[in-house]
C-alpha cells in the first residue's frame, strides 16, 4: 500500500529532524522579560503526532500527521526545569544575562566555573537574605577562581534553607555541583524560596496594614463616643474632619483658658517625627525593664508574706486582694507622641510632692510611725580587712653562695 519513501519529503523531515520536537522549538525561541518563556511554553503546547503505521513503513512512521495538546510532562526534565527557573527570574525581577536560555544551559553545564552562574547564586541568595535573617551566606563570585569556598558556602546555604535536594547538602563537597542537572537544582530551590518569601511578606504587610487601620477606626471611634458624634462608616479622613468639626464647636462654649496653651510650640515635619518616634521606642523598653524589675520585687514581697503561718490559713483572702490589683499592673508603658502633642504648658511646672495638695492623697498612717535602734549589720567597705594571700609573694630567685658551692663540688 506504501513506504517510507511515500511519504511526502516535508512532513518525513518534520518527524525526523529533531529541530522540530518541543525541546529544540523551545531552546530556539528567544527569551525576553516581556514574556519569553510564555512563548517557548505556548510552543511547547504541540507537539507531532504520528497515528498508525502500515504495512511498509519503518517503525515511527505514519500516514497522518497531526498536532496534539501537550503537557509540560512531556518535555525533558532539564528543559523543564530551565524554564521553571526562567518563568521565577522574570517574576523576580532578575535583571541579569541568564534570562537567555542559551545563556543559562551553558552557565548550567559550567557550573562554578561559570561566572554568571556564581553571580546568579550571589544575587538569589542576597534576596533571600534581606527578607529574612540567616547566618549562612554567599559572597565568593570568582568563578572558576575560588572554588573550593564558594562550595562550602552554597553548602552551608542550602543546609540552613533545609534543601530537600539530598545531592546537594550530602555526600562529599567538591562532587555536588558538577552535574547540570544540580546546579538548574540549585537556581531552582533558591528562586523558589525567593518568590514564596515575597509572598509571605506581602500578606504580612497586608495584615499589618488592616491590623493598623482597624486601631486607627477603633481609636476614632473612642474619640467619636466621647464628642457624642454619630457613628459612621465614612472614610477615615471624613471622620476626622467631622471631630475636628465637633471639636471646635466644643472649645467655642468654653474660656479661652480652659485648655491651656500646648507645650510644644513648633510642627513637626515627618523627619522629626519619626526621630521622636525612636526616641520612644528606646525610652518604652528601657522603662518595660525597670518595671517589670519592680514588679518581680513586688512578687517576691508578697510571696514571703505568705510564709508565716497566720498567712497561710489565710492564702484565699490575700490572693483576693493582691490579684485583681497585681494584674491591673501592666509592664509596657502606653506614652506615646500623642501624649507630647496633647501636653499643655502647666505639665512643665515642677510641683513639690513632699506637701501641699500633692501630699493629701498619698499621705497614710504608716508614714507616722517611727522606727527604733536598729541593729548594725555592718557592710561599710572601709572597715573590711583584705584577706589573707592564698600564696606567697612571687620573688626572684636567689644564687647559691660560693661556698655552698664548694661543698658539693
Amino acid at each position: 500500500m506504501g513506504s517510507w519513501e511515500n511519504v511526502p519529503q516535508r512532513d518525513r523531515s518534520e518527524v525526523a529532524s529533531s529541530d522540530k520536537t518541543p525541546a529544540a522549538q523551545l531552546r530556539h525561541l528567544p527569551c525576553s522579560s516581556e514574556g519569553g518563556t510564555k512563548e517557548r511554553r505556548a510552543a511547547g503546547s504541540s507537539r507531532v503526532c504520528l497515528r498508525g503505521t502500515p504495512r511498509g513503513f519503518p517503525p515511527g512512521a505514519g500516514t497522518e500527521i497531526a498536532t496534539a495538546p501537550a503537557v509540560e510532562e512531556d518535555l525533558a526534565p532539564d528543559v523543564k526545569m530551565e524554564c521553571d527557573i526562567l518563568d521565577s527570574l522574570e517574576a523576580l525581577g532578575y535583571k541579569g544575562p541568564l534570562l537567555e536560555e542559551e545563556a543559562l544551559d551553558k552557565a548550567a553545564e559550567g557550573g562554578l566555573a561559570s561566572q554568571d552562574f556564581c553571580e546568579l547564586c550571589v544575587w538569589l541568595s542576597s534576596q533571600i537574605q534581606s527578607l529574612c535573617n540567616l547566618e549562612e551566606s554567599i559572597s565568593s563570585t570568582n568563578g572558576g577562581e575560588d572554588v573550593e569556598s564558594l562550595q562550602f558556602e552554597i553548602s552551608g546555604f542550602l543546609k540552613e534553607l533545609a534543601c530537600p535536594y539530598s545531592t546537594l547538602v550530602s555526600g562529599e563537597i567538591k562532587d555536588r555541583l558538577k552535574k547540570k542537572d544540580d546546579c538548574l537544582k540549585v537556581l531552582l530551590f533558591l528562586s523558589s524560596e525567593l518568590q514564596a518569601l515575597q509572598l509571605l511578606q506581602s500578606k504580612q504587610r497586608k495584615a499589618s496594614h488592616l491590623s493598623k487601620s482597624n486601631e486607627i477606626h477603633q481609636e476614632i471611634q473612642k474619640i467619636s463616643d466621647v464628642l457624642n458624634t454619630p457613628k459612621s462608616s465614612s472614610p477615615i479622613p471624613v471622620l476626622l474632619s467631622n471631630i475636628e468639626s465637633k471639636i471646635k464647636e466644643v472649645l467655642s462654649k468654653l474660656p479661652n483658658t480652659y485648655v491651656g496653651k500646648p507645650l510644644l510650640k513648633i510642627p513637626l515635619n515627618p523627619d522629626q517625627m519619626e526621630r521622636l518616634e525612636k526616641i520612644n521606642d528606646a525610652l518604652l523598653s528601657e522603662y518595660e525593664c525597670r518595671r517589670r524589675m519592680l514588679l518581680k520585687r513586688l512578687d517576691v514581697t508578697v510571696q514571703s508574706f505568705g510564709w508565716s503561718d497566720r498567712a497561710k490559713a489565710r492564702t484565699d483572702d490575700i490572693a483576693k486582694i493582691y490579684q485583681p490589683k497585681r494584674y491591673g499592673l501592666c509592664p509596657k508603658s502606653s506614652v506615646s507622641l500623642a501624649h507630647l502633642l496633647a501636653a499643655r504648658e502647666d505639665l512643665s511646672k515642677i510641683v513639690r510632692t513632699s506637701s501641699g495638695s500633692s501630699r493629701e492623697k498619698t499621705i497614710c498612717a504608716i508614714n507616722k510611725v517611727l522606727m527604733g535602734r536598729v541593729p548594725d549589720r555592718g557592710g561599710r567597705p572601709t572597715e573590711i580587712e583584705p584577706p589573707p594571700p592564698e600564696m606567697p609573694p612571687w620573688q626572684k630567685r636567689q644564687d647559691v653562695p660560693d661556698i655552698h658551692r664548694r661543698s658539693w663540688n
